[in-house]
């Protein structure tokens, strides 16, 4: 007889992949998550592999004893059996193969002179019910003999579980016409050394899951304080600290990084020094510029104002060239004026002058101040005062009423309410309204949409102009279409003084306020 080896049962592991979204993880834990889950899978796959190989090697060792010792003593024990043995004989000689060390029960089946019968060791554990028909099967096979074949019988195993416990059953036929021989051995000890193996590799593996974690911190700290010192000083170049520079050590990607940044924002605070000197430069040249035209301007308009007053006595000939240098030199006037109020804002040096102003008065003496009062319609009522600059609130109002009438159509509405601390001042006209692509661009300098409205004679400074004294009183200009038709600028003022009023001298004299809208 030989022993061949039989197919063992395994269990088979289904591994789920589950989706992490980590657009919200911080990267420390990212890196600490990734560092956990090399380390588990590690473990896993050290510990999967050490728990089978071990598994492997003690149920062989001693499903291999079991069989070698069951083969040995089916031999010595069967071999003086008559031919026809009667029960007792085999009853006798199954007790004795279940006596070994090796612990395992034993059933004998032959043939008598009254018929088949079956010995077992232990009537109420092993019978012939408890063998696999498989393995009974293979073990009543008959095999040809030839080179390749000594025997026609063989020894075969199988493992299974009988009431919850893993056992090993195998059999063998006896050459000859003898008996057929199963043993059956408890596997209970073998699984138990396994479970304990089992839960010493787990203990193992949470260890080093822990050391992992514990190390993908240490890693986490060593990797990302350079990167948290780069986003701190990208920060800071950012809020316009252009002298931020980080301390470099060290040859690795992140010293090369912090090398880059450094020269990045070198080459950034170079160039906006280099813009900056350019930006004063412009300032100063149109500064300059406005202050050195005063002079022969106030020569030209006395002269125009002179030829104007005499324009009823010259010549025919000559009286539209006189108008045309009249206008020309009002409008190269009011050009220079708001050339030098956009440096003061530009500069920093605008000022205010607050006072306590009834609303409605103030629109009115604008109003009035430009004959205008047969096309604009004056909605607002008497005795609501606000905290702010006449001067410059008759500025913005002149700017929005005088483009309203220029562009737009009479008449020109300008409704007053409050809302709150707030003061809304909305100005509407009746033309065609400013196209979508406009509006954008309605309170940039020089800007003019030529596309839908006439050509301008002013100096396109007018809006800016507008909108720089609304944000000094810490208010704001918008522009938007009337769903009735035309035009709508509503301007929004606070009542009681811009926010900068809070530091301000006594006498009202308020400290300058930066721009804000980069115009």
């Amino acid at each position: 007889m030989t022993l061949q080896a039989g197919r063992g049962r395994g269990w088979t592991a289904a591994t789920s992949v589950v989706k992490l979204s980590m657009r919200w993880i911080s990267l420390r834990l990212r890196l600490m998550l990734v560092f956990a889950l090399v380390a588990l899978a590690a473990a896993v796959s050290a510990s999967g592999i050490a728990y089978w190989l071990n598994r492997d090697a003690v149920l062989t060792r001693t499903q291999d004893a079991a069989l070698d010792d069951f083969r040995k003593s089916l031999q010595d024990n069967t071999g003086s059996l008559p031919l026809q043995p009667t029960c007792q004989e085999l009853q006798a000689a199954a007790d004795r193969m279940a006596a070994t060390s090796q612990k395992y029960e034993v059933l004998l089946i032959g043939k008598t002179g009254s018929g088949d019968c079956a010995a077992p060791s232990d009537r109420d554990l092993f019978t012939l019910k408890v063998v696999p028909e498989s393995l009974q099967a293979a073990v009543n096979r008959e095999r040809r003999i030839d080179d390749s074949n000594r025997y026609a019988y063989h020894l075969y195993w199988q493992r299974i579980t009988l009431g919850g416990k893993p056992y090993l059953i195998g059999g063998a036929k006896v050459i000859g016409g003898g008996p057929t021989g199963y043993l059956l051995k408890s596997l209970e000890n073998e699984r138990e050394d396994l479970n304990s193996l089992a839960w010493s590799l787990g203990i193992a593996t949470g260890l080093a899951l822990i050391g992992s974690a514990l190390l993908a911190q240490a890693a986490a700290s060593t990797v990302l304080r350079p990167v948290q010192r780069l986003g701190d000083a990208a920060r800071r170049l950012g809020e316009g600290k252009l002298d931020t520079r980080l301390e470099v050590s060290g040859t690795d990607e992140l010293a090369d990084l912090s090398r880059t940044f450094n020269r990045t924002a070198e080459s950034l605070q170079k160039r906006v020094e280099e813009l900056s000197a350019r930006e004063s430069a412009s300032r100063r040249f149109v500064a300059d510029m406005s202050h050195e035209l005063r002079t022969p301007l106030t020569a030209i308009t006395a002269v125009t104002e002179v030829l104007e007053d005499e324009a009823d006595n010259l010549d025919p000939m000559i009286a539209p060239a006189v108008q045309l240098v009249v206008s020309e030199t009002r409008r190269l006037n009011d050009l220079v004026e708001n050339l030098m109020e956009v440096t003061r804002f530009d500069a920093g040096t605008a000022r205010l002058v607050l006072d306590d102003v009834d609303i409605a008065d103030q629109i009115t003496a604008c109003i009035d101040a430009r004959a205008w009062l047969d096309a604009v319609e004056l909605d607002a009522d008497r005795g609501i005062m606000a905290r702010l600059d006449p001067r410059r609130l008759d500025v913005i109002l002149a700017n929005l009423i005088g483009n309203a009438l220029k562009h737009g159509g009479s008449p020109v509405r300008v409704s007053v309410r409050t809302e709150g601390d707030t003061l809304r001042i909305a100005v509407r006209d009746h033309g065609p309204g400013i196209p979508e692509d406009v509006l954008p661009h309605v309170f940039d300098r020089f800007y003019k949409a030529s596309a839908s409205r006439p050509r301008s004679e002013g100096s396109g400074l007018g809006l800016s102009i507008a909108l720089e004294n609304a944000h000094i009183h810490g208010g704001a200009i918008t522009a938007a279409n009337s769903p009735e038709g035309g035009a709508v600028f509503t301007l929004t003022l606070p009542l009681d003084g811009c926010p900068a009023d809070a530091d301000a001298p006594a006498d009202g004299q308020v400290g300058e306020r930066a721009q804000e809208d980069g115009k």
